[in-house]
């Protein structure tokens, strides 16, 4: 095998992860030697660097590349990788092509010395093997916490309120829940559909189900309280681009936070086609000869951020209805049927994304746009 980086008298490492064991492929663009290690044991790690340099017969201050796919450790272990000198980069895992066959093999050997050899082919000039990720800072990574964890609970809220309503429907009971997400009347007071009591069990499993769903909404409401704090104060540059989202009409503070802190706040696009492909927003056509036709939006990237755009689109028709974003809507799609509008809305999302990504890196307000009045 000749490459790139066997004449440079570099060492390569594909790194396959786990929970208990992390599976290293070494190699020199020749040899490749496979070492197994437990997960996170940093020692041992330094130790089989220099092992693999000694074996392979690299000089010990050899440069050093590595890779490994993103999942559940998220970036401290390249983090721990760049501390250690080591050249690393995060693959997206979907970015990497695998055979069509029926059944493949696949084991962490086969994994481990499939990445160090796309690895060396990547740096040999090959770049499009794979989708690097592109990796936050330790503050960058924090300041997504509070927006992650508030979408979190509100999942959980949900899923209290729909358990109450279950066990009560189960007995015919129509009680509601207040803002205070308590029940209207006193669960020893419910009564059944038959005018009796309900039974003992499911009132206690109705007692517990409360506090736990007053405690998620008290943790949801101080989590606002302190975002829309730091709104009003803005202190650091993603606070800022917060607050001047939130100037315009039909943006509000979930989809600002949730924008700058997974979008805007940390990463640099050239151009408009990388904003679209990050939420997932880009076409994917399948054409071959005679036939063709249009798969619909990638899904790709941030889920998130494309799950709040299309919210975000059904916003700004309603509230920014001068704007030249809204009048190309209804003139393209505004005499379709409902069907037409739903996929003329995703269009639109990704029209929006690109407009406010303009709005915060240049300054340019989207055309016709209304910004909202202060006092």
């Amino acid at each position: 095998m000749t490459t790139a980086a066997a004449r440079s008298n570099i060492l390569s490492i594909g790194f396959e992860l786990s929970k208990k064991t992390w599976r290293l492929a070494f190699s020199d663009g020749q040899t490749i030697r496979q070492r197994t290690l437990a997960a996170g044991d940093q020692a041992a790690l330094r130790c089989e660097i220099a092992a693999a340099k000694q074996k392979l017969g690299l000089p010990a201050d050899a440069p050093v590349r590595s890779c490994y796919e993103t999942g559940r450790d998220g970036f401290w272990v390249h983090r721990l990788l760049t501390k250690l000198g080591v050249d690393n980069r995060v693959v997206d895992a979907a970015s990497i092509e695998v055979p069509r066959r029926g059944r493949n093999a696949k084991t962490d050997r086969l994994d481990a010395e499939k990445l160090v050899r796309k690895l060396m082919a990547f740096w040999g000039g090959e770049t499009t093997v794979w989708r690097v990720a592109r990796v936050p800072s330790p503050n960058d990574e924090d300041q997504r916490r509070p927006q992650r964890e508030a979408e979190r609970l509100k999942h959980e809220r949900t899923a209290h309120r729909a358990r109450i309503a279950s066990l009560l429907a189960l007995h015919g009971v129509t009680a509601r829940l207040n803002a205070a997400q308590k029940l209207a009347v006193a669960v020893e007071k419910l009564r059944d559909w038959d005018g009796q009591p309900l039974p003992a069990a499911l009132r206690e499993e109705l007692e517990r189900e409360l506090k736990r769903l007053e405690q998620v909404h008290e943790q949801i409401v101080a989590l606002e309280k302190q975002q829309q704090a730091a709104w009003k104060t803005p202190g650091t540059e993603a606070q800022k681009q917060v607050a001047k989202l939130l100037a315009l009409r039909a943006v509000g503070p979930v989809s600002a936070a949730l924008l700058v802190c997974e979008l805007f706040g940390w990463r640099q696009f050239r151009n408009r086609r990388e904003v679209g492909a990050l939420a997932g927003l880009c076409g994917t056509p399948h054409a071959s000869g005679e036939m063709a036709r249009d798969q619909g939006i990638s899904k790709a990237g941030n889920k998130r951020v494309r799950w709040v755009m299309v919210e975000l689109a059904w916003s700004w028709l309603r509230y920014q209805p001068v704007s030249e974003l809204t009048k190309w809507f209804w003139k393209r799609f505004g005499h379709g049927n409902r069907r037409l509008r739903r996929v003329g809305i995703v269009a639109l999302a990704r029209k929006l994304l690109v407009a406010l990504w303009k709005y915060l890196e240049r300054g340019e307000l989207p055309a016709g746009a209304v910004l909202r009045s202060v006092g």
